[in-house]
């Protein structure tokens, strides 16, 4: 964002790869006062979803705005399924407090991306959001931060989530996350030492 002299930040980055355009996205949320008024307003910030992209980490596309929701928007994620981009975003207002998880969709990773969804997540508050499929199902992992702890759900459309946050083990003090595959031998290793910690 070094071309914009009054952004805040630069929070949360994660990057895709677009195996179509072979090239990889990484995008963030950053404040950048006075540029989207209407939600700047009660103690807010006015963060949006921006993003650049390269071929090979040396040069980069200019530096654009990747999501708009018409919110204050932290935390995106993306995945791929069914031929569709979908992104899980945290709407972050706090006034009147919001603090949830949505999906936006999209053709392409630089999109247009659809309006976000009504929240997906419950009447904690969510932040954090990492998607992965396994078999069947969609599961969504989050931090329920403020009780210190985490939340999952689950959906085979992407479309009706069922609660599953009682049913997860996870290590102490854990806080954001990303889902990543491991071989065997690393996740046996893992699992051996899981309460040594």
């Amino acid at each position: 964002m070094e071309h914009e002299p009054t952004a805040q930040n630069c929070w949360a980055p994660e990057l895709i790869y677009d195996a179509q355009t072979k090239q990889y996205l990484i995008f963030w949320a950053t404040t950048i006062p006075g540029r989207f008024p209407e939600t700047e307003k009660g103690g807010d910030n006015n963060h949006r979803i921006y993003y650049v992209t390269t071929r090979d980490f040396k040069t980069y596309s200019e530096t654009k705005l990747l999501l708009e929701p018409g919110f204050n928007v932290i935390d995106s994620t993306i995945i791929q399924a069914g031929g569709k981009w979908v992104m899980f975003l945290k709407n972050e207002t706090k006034n009147p407090p919001e603090k949830n998880i949505r999906i936006s969709t999209a053709d392409r990773p630089e999109g247009p991306w659809s309006p976000a969804s009504d929240a997906i997540t419950g009447k904690y508050w969510a932040e954090g959001p990492t998607a992965v499929q396994i078999g069947e199902w969609w599961y969504l992992y989050f931090d329920k931060y403020t009780e210190g702890k985490y939340g999952a759900l689950r959906s085979k459309d992407l479309k009706n989530w069922e609660d599953i946050s009682s049913q997860l083990r996870y290590p102490r003090g854990l806080r954001h996350g990303t889902v990543f595959a491991v071989e065997p031998e690393i996740l046996k290793t893992l699992l051996a030492n899981e309460n040594t910690q």
